[in-house]
């Protein structure tokens, strides 16, 4: 690598006080080590940023899921899911199943290589977003939250189903899912079958899918 394809380097890390004295350092073999150590550091520190603000909190990676538990588990596409395809299509995901299956641990892998390939990713329960958005009483706040969670690349939506909603909360759902349509993808875990929905939201008038 020539000394200015390192110092268009060192400019883009902002390292000020190595170019100040380009010249005089520019040939020393300790310069493209220190720039590359710099640069890692950088991308270290970035990405635990960035799984910071995807909440995902503690996980098993998939290296230890027991494939066979539940009995009945597509393992190919589930691995093919990791590929992240699903995100350049804009194609939605739900797992459904009974409690202890994985669903969560699916979801959240999902989550943790949507961020490390570079995108932007956000796992959160339905209670915890759904009572975020509800709790909001002024229409241009509740419009810039809905903005928010819209303009994530994967939104993943963990336990739909574990409690039952009103009709605000319902139509808060359906038009976040609404603006993420063909836009983003959105996954979505739940331990009842889309028939069962109708416990989970009532009174709901509209219909989540």
């Amino acid at each position: 690598m020539t000394p200015e394809d390192l110092k268009m380097r060192a400019k883009a890390l902002h390292l000020h006080g190595l170019l100040a004295h380009w010249d005089e350092i520019k040939r020393e073999p300790w310069v493209p080590v220190l720039i590359q150590w710099e640069e890692d550091a950088r991308q270290k520190r970035s990405l635990e940023r960035r799984i910071k603000a995807a909440k995902l909190g503690r996980f098993k990676m998939m290296a230890q899921f027991d494939w066979n538990w539940p009995k009945v588990c597509d393992r190919g596409a589930i691995e093919n899911l990791m590929g992240l395809d699903f995100i350049r299509e804009k194609a939605n995901i739900i797992f459904m199943g009974p409690n202890g299956i994985g669903k969560t641990m699916i979801a959240k892998n999902l989550t943790y290589e949507s961020v490390v390939q570079g995108h932007t990713a956000l796992y959160i329960t339905a209670s915890e977003i759904l009572g975020d958005l509800a709790s909001i009483t002024s229409d241009a706040l509740l419009k810039r939250r809905l903005s928010t969670y819209a303009r994530v690349d994967v939104l993943v939506i963990d336990e739909v189903g574990y409690l039952s909603y009103g009709d605000r909360h319902a139509d808060l759902l359906f038009n976040l899912i609404n603006r993420r349509y063909e836009e983003k993808s959105t996954i979505v875990t739940s331990n009842r079958p889309f028939s069962e929905w109708k416990e989970v939201f009532p009174n709901a008038s509209c219909v989540v899918a």
